[in-house]
C-alpha cells in the first residue's frame, strides 16, 4: 500500500509538472498573441500619423530634397560618399528636434494611451545602374546610423515596417559653363521602429484576468490533489491501526491473562493448597486481574476519551502498600522474562487521593513499555517521593527515545520508530491513555531519554 501511495505521489507530481508546462506554454502563446496584437495596434496608429500629417511630411521632404541634391553633387564628382552621408546626417539632426516635437503632437491627437517613441532608420542608399549598382550606404556595414526621430537602441524597440523608396531623379547642372543633365535611379531603404515605454506591463495588464484565472485553477488542482493524497494517507493510517488492533488485541490483553494463568496453576500446587494464606493471596491476585481484565477491555473500547471525559473516582490510598502491590503484580506478570525490578518505595503511612484502577493502568503501561523496548537483560528502577507532589519515577535501561520522537510520544496512535525493534506489538494507545489518566488526576508525565541510554518517566500527582 505504501508503495502504491508513493507511486501515486510521484505520478501526481509528474502530472502537476506536465500541467505546469502545458499551462506555461499556453500562457506564453497568449502573451505572444497579445504582444503581436498590441504592436499591431501601435503600428496602425503610427501609419495613420505618417499618412495624414502634412507637417511631418514637410520636414521629411526638406532632408530628402537636400539629400537628392547631395547625390547630384556626388554623381558629378564634387563630393565624396562620406561627405554626402555626413551632410545628410547634419541636415537630419538640425531638423530632428522639430520632427520629434511635431510627432508627439500627432500622438496626442491620436489619443494613444501610452508613451511611445518613434524613429525612421536609414538602412540602404543605392544608386541603381544597369551595369553596376553603387551602394552609398548600408547600415549593417556603416558605423554611424542615420536616424530620424527619437534616439534609442534598436534592440529596445519593435520594427513595424521596412520600406523602400524608389525614385528616378534628373537635375540640370552647370559644369564648366555647360548645362549638363544629371539623372539617376535611387533606392532608399527605411526601417520604422517604435519604442513603447513599459509595453511588457501593458501586455501583462491585459492578461491579468487570464493569469489570475490560471493561478486560481492551478491552486485549486494542487489543493484537491493535496487533500486527496492526505486523505488517502490518513485512511491508510486508520486502516493500519485497525489491522494492528485486530492482530494485537490478544497481545494488549495478555498481561492480565498471563497473571491469571500463573495464579490458576499455582492454586493447583499442593504447597499452595496446604497454605491458606498463600491461597488467599493467589485468589486475591486472580480477583484483581479479573477486574483489571474487564476494565482493560472497557479502556480499549473507550480509548478515544480525553482526560476531561474520564470519570475519576478518587480514594485515599496508602502509598507504600499501593506501590508494592503494583510492583508485585507486575513482577509476577513478567516472571518468565529476565526482568529485574528495583524498588525504592517510600516507607510511610502517607495516603494519596487517586483512582486506583486508572492509575494502575497508567503505571502498568509505563512498566510494560520498559519491557517491550528493551534487550535481554532488563532493569527497571521505580522510586517514589513525597514533597509538594506525589512523584513516581520509572527508569529503564532500554533502547531510549530520540528527542524528535519525544514530542509525539504521548499522541494517540503514535509509535516511535526504531531500527533495533521490529516485532514490538501495540496500537500506540498506551502512553496516550496514560497521559490522559495523569491529566485527569491534574498531574503530568514527562520523559527524559536518549537513544541507547534508556528512558526515565516521571509522574507528578497533586496531594489533594
Amino acid at each position: 500500500m505504501k508503495k502504491k501511495i508513493n507511486l501515486l505521489i510521484i505520478a501526481s507530481i509528474l502530472g502537476l509538472i506536465s500541467l505546469s508546462v502545458i499551462q506555461g506554454y499556453l500562457i506564453n502563446n497568449t502573451y505572444k498573441l497579445k504582444k503581436d496584437a498590441f504592436i499591431g495596434e501601435a503600428r496602425k496608429s503610427i501609419s495613420r500619423i505618417d499618412d495624414f500629417s502634412p507637417e511631418l511630411d514637410s520636414i521629411t521632404d526638406q532632408w530628402q530634397d537636400y539629400f537628392l541634391n547631395q547625390l547630384i553633387e556626388y554623381k558629378i564628382g564634387k563630393v565624396r560618399t562620406e561627405d554626402a552621408l555626413k551632410n545628410l546626417k547634419l541636415k537630419i539632426d538640425s531638423s530632428n528636434t522639430d520632427y520629434i516635437v511635431q510627432y508627439q503632437k500627432e500622438l496626442k491627437k491620436s489619443n494613444i494611451a501610452y508613451d511611445l517613441k518613434f524613429q525612421k532608420k536609414v538602412t540602404t542608399v543605392i544608386l541603381l545602374d544597369s551595369v553596376k549598382n553603387d551602394t552609398i550606404f548600408d547600415y549593417k556595414k556603416h558605423p554611424n546610423s542615420i536616424i530620424v526621430g527619437d534616439l534609442f537602441e534598436e534592440e529596445d524597440g519593435h520594427t513595424i515596417s521596412n520600406s523602400l523608396w524608389l525614385t528616378d531623379h534628373t537635375s540640370d547642372r552647370n559644369i564648366d559653363g555647360e548645362n549638363v543633365s544629371v539623372s539617376f535611379d535611387l533606392q532608399f531603404g527605411i526601417k520604422d521602429i517604435i519604442n513603447i515605454d513599459g509595453w511588457e506591463k501593458i501586455v501583462l495588464k491585459q492578461m491579468t484576468g487570464l493569469l489570475a484565472l490560471s493561478l486560481l485553477i492551478f491552486s485549486f488542482v494542487i489543493a484537491i490533489l493535496y487533500y486527496s493524497i492526505k486523505s488517502l494517507i490518513s485512511q491508510k493510517k486508520i486502516a493500519d491501526v485497525k489491522t494492528d488492533f485486530i492482530n494485537n488485541i490478544t497481545h494488549e490483553l495478555k498481561t492480565p491473562l498471563a497473571t491469571l494463568s500463573l495464579a490458576t496453576k499455582m492454586l493447583k500446587k499442593d504447597v499452595i493448597q496446604s497454605n491458606p494464606e498463600a491461597t488467599n493471596t493467589t485468589v486475591d491476585t486472580i480477583n484483581r486481574q479479573s477486574t483489571r481484565l474487564q476494565k482493560l477491555i472497557d479502556q480499549v473500547l473507550n480509548n478515544s476519551l480525553g482526560y476531561n471525559e474520564i470519570q475519576i473516582n478518587k480514594e485515599q490510598v496508602k502509598v507504600e502498600d499501593y506501590m508494592n502491590t503494583i510492583l508485585d503484580d507486575f513482577s509476577l506478570s513478567v516472571k518468565d522474562k529476565n526482568v529485574k525490578v528495583n524498588r525504592d518505595v517510600l516507607k510511610s503511612n502517607q495516603t494519596i487521593p487517586i483512582d486506583k484502577f486508572y492509575l494502575t493502568t497508567a503505571l502498568f503501561n509505563v512498566l510494560e513499555n520498559a519491557v517491550k523496548y528493551n534487550g535481554d537483560n532488563i532493569t527497571i528502577d521505580c522510586k517514589t517521593l513525597l514533597n509538594d507532589y506525589f512523584v513516581i519515577s520509572i527508569a529503564d535501561n532500554g533502547i531510549g527515545v530520540s528527542e524528535k520522537h519525544q514530542k509525539q510520544l504521548f499522541d494517540k496512535f503514535y509509535r516511535a520508530g526504531n531500527t533495533e525493534v521490529h516485532n514490538v506489538k501495540g496500537l500506540g494507545l498506551g502512553l496516550y491513555y496514560t497521559n490522559q489518566i495523569i491529566k485527569a488526576h491534574q498531574g503530568n508525565i514527562t520523559i527524559k531519554s536518549s537513544e541507547g541510554e534508556g528512558s526515565t518517566f516521571t509522574i507528578r500527582l497533586p496531594l489533594n
